[in-house]
C-alpha cells in the first residue's frame, strides 16, 4: 500500500512511523520487520532504498517514545549507532 507523500514527493515523517506500527500490528507479538519492508511500503517502486536512512530515523523516534525496539542478532541495539542490518519489533515488556 502506498502512502501519501509530502512536498517534492518525499514521504512525510508520520507516514514512515505509521507504516512501522501498521506492519508490526500485522505480525505476531515478538515478530520483527525489516526497515526495507517499511521503505518498500511507503516509497516508490523504484528508489525505495533512498528511504532506508529515514526509516531508521523513524524507528529511532518510535524507540524514544517507547513503542518499539530495534534489534540486531536478537539483541536490542541503538539504531543510531548500529551498523549493518537491523530489525524492528514492538517493545517487549
Amino acid at each position: 500500500m502506498r502512502r501519501p507523500t509530502g512536498g517534492h514527493g518525499a514521504p512525510v515523517t508520520d507516514d514512515l512511523e505509521a507504516a512501522v506500527l501498521r506492519l508490526l500490528a500485522q505480525r505476531a507479538p515478538g515478530a520483527t520487520i525489516c526497515p526495507s519492508e517499511v521503505a518498500r511500503d511507503v516509497g516508490p517502486a523504484e528508489g525505495w532504498r533512498e528511504l532506508m536512512g529515514p526509516v531508521r530515523e523513524a524507528a529511532g523516534r518510535l524507540v524514544e517514545r517507547g513503542e518499539v525496539e530495534v534489534t540486531q542478532g536478537g539483541e536490542v541495539v541503538d539504531v543510531a549507532t548500529a551498523r549493518g542490518p537491523v530489525r524492528i519489533r514492538r517493545k517487549q515488556d
